[in-house]
């Protein structure tokens, strides 16, 4: 379907951004991508707004890659939305049993009306045809813009959905059988959660934003279901014919005494433990990426490197691969799907061991929200540093985890899981 284009050079592009998201919250499919200008290798946007959905497809597990493939193929256009990590058992012969307050459907993609792409100062609107002549009055909307008034904030009880005693638990039982064999590695989650949680999610995402400044922050809404995400993490992107994805595996504080702080980083860069987390998972992506590339592309392009966000730092790893022109987006992605570092290694085997010690269903938490566009690129972040809201439920959920392996301390690990929930407890906070 055709779309009309317009750019224009924006004079403060800080004010627009603010203005373009308070706008935007009138609709009722939102998707929102924010690099918050973090300074990276692989990125064509700062900004990308998608809204106003024109045609959706929603679906659970079942055969949903297809679909999905279905949906891309006709459409033949940009298309937003998420993959929910229980896309798992489309792809191998897994279940989901645990338990499930968020009720979001496994997969959601929608084409939208409406599409945002700002890069530096210069603003790239795409309206689909039918919707053309309303691009000049958007535009003055958003400039004569007044902040939307809705509830406030409240501050929401949240609850852990396991004691420390049984994370502990279930941490001795991954160490045995990583000691029996069975996995290498796995990525063990907890969630913590509220019940009867009454939130303004817009205002909610705007400290959650502000306090990490993330370079994969996302906003989305579909109707009544909410997802703030604070990601700094990349799943995967296909730019032409090369694919890029970028683990992070290794995570230490970040301290305001700017030696220590760097000490701190250095340290993180030679800490023999979460070295080896990280290269377990960079061996699993190479594996993954095997299946699409041409013989002899995958390459790792970084090795652990240090990135430094707000709250912590981060070992990242970018690996890379070129794939035939020929083949789908969508069979890409699914080659690769749910993403390595927040399963384990060997990927099924951590699955199932995930199924079978965490108490919740992860559902879209490390899943991957993001978009594909009508070249048969895509750009999909994964969903951790996330809140996840159903307003009609008033169920409000945030997840964190790490890699286990054979080195892990449970204590650290505990430690670790309450430093990655700090930006999602403060954000919810009046």
């Amino acid at each position: 379907m055709k779309r009309t284009s317009k750019k224009i050079q924006l004079q403060n592009v800080r004010e627009f951004k603010s203005k373009l998201f308070d706008w935007s919250q009138q609709f009722e499919e939102i998707a929102w991508l924010d690099s918050n200008n973090y300074e990276q290798h692989y990125s064509s946007y700062d900004l990308v707004l998608a809204i106003d959905a024109h045609t959706v497809l929603q679906t659970n597990y079942n055969d949903a890659f297809d679909q999905l493939q279905r949906f891309k193929n006709e459409v033949n256009d940009y298309i937003f939305g998420y993959l929910g990590y229980d896309l798992k058992n489309d792809i191998e012969a897994l279940t989901s049993k645990n338990l499930d307050g968020l009720d979001f459907a496994d997969l959601y993609f929608f084409q939208p009306k409406k599409i945002f792409f700002l890069k530096g100062n210069e603003l790239e609107i795409q309206y689909l045809k039918l919707d053309e002549q309303n691009i000049e009055s958007d535009l003055k909307s958003i400039s004569n813009i007044i902040k939307p008034t809705r509830a406030d904030v409240h501050e929401v009880k949240i609850h852990k959905r396991i004691t420390k005693p049984q994370y502990l638990e279930q941490l001795k039982k991954i160490l045995d059988h990583i000691h029996r064999g069975d996995i290498y590695e796995v990525n063990f989650c907890q969630e913590f959660y509220a019940e009867n949680a009454s939130i303004n999610p817009f205002e909610v995402y705007k400290k959650l934003n502000k306090i990490s400044n993330p370079p994969f922050a996302s906003f989305l809404r579909i109707d009544k279901k909410y997802v703030l995400s604070a990601s700094p993490e990349r799943f995967v992107r296909k730019q032409q014919q090369k694919i890029i994805s970028q683990p992070i595996k290794g995570t230490a504080k970040r301290l305001s005494n700017r030696r220590l702080d760097q000490k701190l980083s250095q340290d993180l860069a030679q800490d023999e433990k979460e070295r080896s987390e990280n290269i377990m998972i960079v061996d699993l992506v190479r594996n993954d990426l095997s299946k699409t590339a041409n013989i002899g592309s995958v390459k790792v392009e970084e090795l652990c490197k240090v990135y430094s966000f707000d709250q912590v730092h981060q070992l990242i790893s970018t690996i890379v691969s070129e794939v035939p022109n020929e083949i789908d987006a969508v069979t890409i992605v699914k080659s690769l799907f749910p993403m390595g570092s927040m399963t384990g290694a060997p990927k099924v085997s951590a699955m199932q061991i995930i199924e079978a010690l965490e108490s919740t269903k992860r559902g879209l938490y490390s899943g991957a929200i993001g978009y594909f566009t009508p070249t048969n690129d895509f750009d999909f972040n994964v969903v951790i540093r996330s809140i996840l809201y159903n307003e009609t439920q008033k169920y409000l959920s945030y997840s964190v985890g790490g890699a286990i392996t054979s080195k892990s301390n449970p204590e650290k690990e505990y430690q670790e899981c309450l430093l990655k929930a700090i930006a999602m407890k403060t954000a919810l906070k009046n």
